[in-house]
This record gives structure tokens, C-alpha cells and sequence, in this order.
């Protein structure tokens, strides 16, 4: 009987898969201590060796934290803002991606080259002119300050064109033409519902960004009340005396949002960033 030793180059080893639990160790290790500290008291959060196992004061904690800062109101202004972010992003972008894919107009390609060079000029750059724009427009501790200058990223239009270009056929569009479609009916009734994978990818990428988003709420919002979830939990650190216990506690009902997202959508993430790639 003769053995015929197979080899399958896509088959980890055992040094792959240690190294892949290591890599996994050392990036859920953090969100693991995080959501025990929530439920520990200060006085044990510093012990040495620092506790693994989750305690009883996560409601405590909880309630520390909602003396110090406005906790249901900062996390529904993050909530709304972050909803409108994504919404106004996805259809700004969309429409920025039809027009770059689908029409030929006088310096198409000078104006793309521009958007798409925004992306090298480096955030803080924009912190003094934003506030100054926001200042003259009297939007300084006004929501719509977070959401409106940004939504219309280069990323994004560029993640449309792409999609727009490579998924949906140009004798689709030309067909609903000949049928007495105007421009903007084309783009709502024959572009847009099949936008899925792009607008999945887009708008998890959207949220999270303006969730997690604390340089523009820190440069415009003034009162507590009106706080983002970030800018709210970094006001509960103290030079002096931190409740550690509810910062922690705060940190771990801000990711759990963005983790059961991710959860159900990276699935459509991976989709809408190879979805271009793969189609001719």
C-alpha cells in the first residue's frame, strides 16, 4: 500500500495557528480587561495581579457615571449624529459616484484627481479652518456641525465609483434611457437598489467613524449636554480623582454597539470592498 503524502499549501500549521490565537490573544485581551474593570470597584481595578474574572459593581459603576455626566443624552446625540452621518454620506457619495462613473463632462478627471488628493492633506490641518467656518455659520454647539462638513468624504465617493463602474452595466443605464428615464430617476430606480453591497460597506465604515469620533466634537461642541458618547467619557477623567470603575463602564456601552455591528456585518464589509475587483 503506498502512502501518498498530500501537501495543501492553504492548510495552516501548528506555528499558524499558535500565532493566529496570539494575535487574537493580544487583540481581545484589552476588550477583555475593559469589561471586567466595569464591573470591578476602583479599589481593584490597580491590584496586583490584576483581576480576570468579572465582579458585582457594574451597576454602581453605572451609576457613578450617570451623576457625572448627562449619560442618556450624550449617547442619543452620538446616536442621531451618527445617523445622520451615514445617512448623508451614502447618498452624497452615491451621487458623486454615478456622476464620476457614468458621465463624460469638461475636467472630469482634473476634478476626480482633486477629490481623490484630498485624501493626502492630514485631518488637523482642517481643525482651525472647521471652526472658524462653524463660528461664521453660528453652528458652534449645534449638532449638524459634526455631520454636514464631512458627508461627502473622498473615500466614499471613490468606494461608489469603483462599485458603480465595475458592477453595474452602462446598457442598463442607457436601456432605462430609451424608455424615457430621466437622469435622476435612472439614479434612484435603477442605480440605487443596487448599491447593496456598497452602501452595507460605506455605511459601516461611516458609523463607526462618526462614533468613534472625538477631534470634531471636541473643536465645536461647548456644553456638556450637548457632548458626543467620546467627548462625554473623556470629561469623567480627572488629573486628580477618576472614577476608573465607570469609565470603564461608559467605554464598554460604546463598543458594544459597534461590535454587534461589525458582528453582522462584516459579512457584507468583505463583500463591498472585493465586489469591484471580481466583476468585469
Amino acid at each position: 500500500m503506498s502512502h501518498v503524502q498530500q501537501s495543501d499549501d492553504s492548510t495552516l500549521g501548528w506555528g499558524g495557528w499558535i500565532a493566529l490565537l496570539l494575535g487574537a490573544a493580544l487583540m481581545l485581551g484589552p476588550f477583555y480587561f475593559m469589561f471586567v474593570f466595569a464591573t470591578l470597584p476602583r479599589s481593584e481595578i490597580f491590584s496586583v495581579p490584576p483581576p480576570l474574572f468579572f465582579g458585582d459593581h457594574f451597576f454602581t459603576n453605572m451609576g457613578i457615571l450617570m451623576k457625572k455626566i448627562p449619560f442618556w443624552t450624550n449617547l442619543g446625540w452620538s446616536l442621531y449624529v451618527g445617523i445622520m452621518s451615514t445617512g448623508l454620506t451614502l447618498l452624497f457619495c452615491s451621487m458623486a459616484g454615478f456622476a464620476f462613473a457614468v458621465y463624460e463632462f469638461r475636467f472630469k478627471n482634473a476634478l476626480f484627481s482633486l477629490v481623490m488628493g484630498t485624501m493626502l492633506v492630514p485631518a488637523f490641518l482642517g481643525m482651525i479652518p472647521t471652526f472658524l467656518i462653524m463660528d461664521a455659520l453660528h453652528w458652534i454647539d449645534q449638532p449638524r456641525a459634526l455631520y454636514l462638513p464631512g458627508a461627502a468624504p473622498a473615500m466614499g465617493i471613490f468606494l461608489m465609483r469603483q462599485y458603480i463602474s465595475s458592477a453595474i452595466p452602462k446598457e442598463l443605464i442607457e436601456a432605462a434611457r430609451m424608455d424615457g428615464c430621466g437622469e435622476l430617476r435612472i439614479y434612484w430606480s435603477v442605480v440605487v437598489p443596487l448599491l447593496g453591497p456598497a452602501f452595507g460597506t460605506l455605511g459601516l465604515i461611516a458609523f463607526i467613524a462618526s462614533w468613534n469620533n472625538f477631534i470634531g466634537p471636541l473643536v465645536v461642541m461647548r456644553s456638556p449636554e450637548m457632548y458626543t458618547f467620546p467627548l462625554a467619557l473623556r470629561s469623567v477623567q480627572s488629573p486628580v480623582d477618576t472614577e476608573w470603575g465607570a469609565l470603564m463602564a461608559g467605554s464598554a456601552i460604546a463598543v458594544i454597539p459597534l461590535l454587534i455591528i461589525f458582528v453582522f456585518s462584516s459579512r457584507r464589509l468583505i463583500d463591498g470592498l472585493t465586489s469591484g475587483a471580481v466583476r468585469g
